[in-house]
């Protein structure tokens, strides 16, 4: 691997262009916009080839010249590549021509997309020396942070909304993580700990040490083309929370496209979102390029920003790509949980739901059409949010250990068909 200036250029600021070294910063002091690690493609063309990649181990660090550390990754060495389901049944389901589902409900460790981000953020802070890290979670993120943290010896701090599912609570614990339940939204957790992170110069993987920790997420779409025979699809439907994945995955083609490892082909990406927190969603139907923070209220929790971070940015890669965005109810939430599990045995947090849920609206509507590829990106496992569907998916039948017993349940199954 390379030393740090042959594939880091610097932090840019996504505003204003201003540049800034390399550091645990992640705000313009000029005019406050996000910033943005720039990288010398020039340099990093002459090493990453599609035989480059193909040779190495299957994770996520395959595509490690365009993943932000200055040498080898020393945290989630195992993470990602994870699998691009054929859906052909989901397909037929939604009516459309071909379906693929990328799969991070198994995502190594914690069984969600955030490990991807969570092993570029730790590996970048132990670069930068930090020993504590932390961050603001509604859920999936706390969990990635602990397991990531407890297998490279840091000591960790995660805050989340104090009404967050036990699942993602006990998942945190579990790892030795200090958890600390805020008595608020996330919003209110992320304003907390802006503060914390001023104050204590912790790394807080999703705060100051956010520029870094926001390219993990290029991985996935990297692993998307690969996985498609070296190609971008034609439409992607990515959940948003703060809208960073939908930015970041769309940058992951452009990237792609740029060093001339897929062809320079058109593609849309289209943003769902629940309708208990839609901010973006709400912003993108009304034609507007600016959206209004919303108090949430869904059982998507995963995916519960009322103030989107990425907002903004992810309504105009929407427009520049042509894509649509939508929202679901907690009912339809549901519906797309079952709908998946049922015809691709794949068990997916709320998150998912939603994501399936309004890919069959925008299949319905035609803004995804019938004749067309589409890929569902499958951000978290179910298991972690049992409460949200436990008394939706109906209830077991006992009987005492007798054949005659169950024939008779066939018996009762079979007349109630017939009725």
């Amino acid at each position: 691997m390379a030393n740090e200036k042959s594939f880091m250029k610097a932090l840019k600021c996504r505003e204003c262009g201003h540049e800034y070294p390399l550091t645990a910063t992640h705000v313009c002091e000029f005019d406050f916009g996000p910033l943005e690690v720039v990288y010398d493609y020039e340099a990093i063309r002459g090493s990453l080839t599609r035989a480059s990649i193909e040779s190495r181990p299957q994770t996520m660090w395959r595509y490690r010249e365009l993943l932000p550390v200055a040498g080898e990754p020393t945290v989630g060495t195992q993470v990602g590549f994870t699998p691009l389901v054929k859906a052909d049944r989901l397909a037929k389901r939604l009516g459309i021509r071909e379906l693929w589902i990328k799969n991070d409900a198994v995502n190594y460790p914690t069984l969600s997309f955030k490990d991807r981000v969570v092993s570029v953020a730790l590996s970048r802070a132990v670069e930068l020396g930090f020993t504590t890290v932390a961050c603001a979670s509604t859920g999936n993120l706390a969990n990635s942070v602990a397991a990531n943290a407890a297998s490279a010896g840091l000591k960790a701090y995660v805050f989340i909304p104090a009404d967050l599912e036990q699942g993602k609570v006990v998942n945190s614990l579990v790892y030795g993580a200090n958890v600390i339940g805020i008595k608020g939204h996330y919003d209110e957790v992320n304003r907390l700990c802006a503060e914390i992170a001023g104050k204590y110069g912790w790394a807080f993987v999703n705060v100051n040490m956010r520029p870094y920790y926001a390219e993990g997420s290029k991985s996935l779409g990297f692993e998307v083309q690969e996985q498609l025979g070296w190609r971008i699809p034609q439409h992607t439907v990515i959940p948003m929370a703060s809208g960073s994945l939908l930015t970041k995955i769309h940058k992951s083609y452009q990237e792609f496209s740029k060093l001339g490892l897929v062809p320079n082909t058109k593609w849309k990406v289209h943003g769902a979102q629940a309708t208990g927190c839609n901010p973006i969603s709400a912003a993108q139907k009304a034609g507007l390029d600016f959206f209004k923070p919303v108090k949430p209220n869904t059982i998507a929790k995963s995916l519960a920003i009322g103030t989107p971070a990425d907002g903004f940015y992810s309504l105009r890669v929407m427009k520049d790509t042509g894509g649509h965005c939508d929202d679901v109810t907690d009912d339809e939430i549901r519906e797309g949980i079952r709908l998946l599990a049922d015809c691709e045995g794949i068990f997916a947090e709320t998150a998912g739901g939603v994501t399936v849920g309004v890919a069959k609206k925008l299949i319905a509507s035609g803004k995804i059409p019938a004749e067309d590829s589409a890929v569902l990106c499958i951000t978290g496992n179910g298991l972690k949010t049992l409460d949200a569907v436990a008394n939706h998916v109906g209830q077991t039948r006992e009987i005492r250990p007798s054949l005659r017993e169950f024939e008779g349940l066939l018996e009762a199954e079979g007349a109630a068909c017939k009725a």
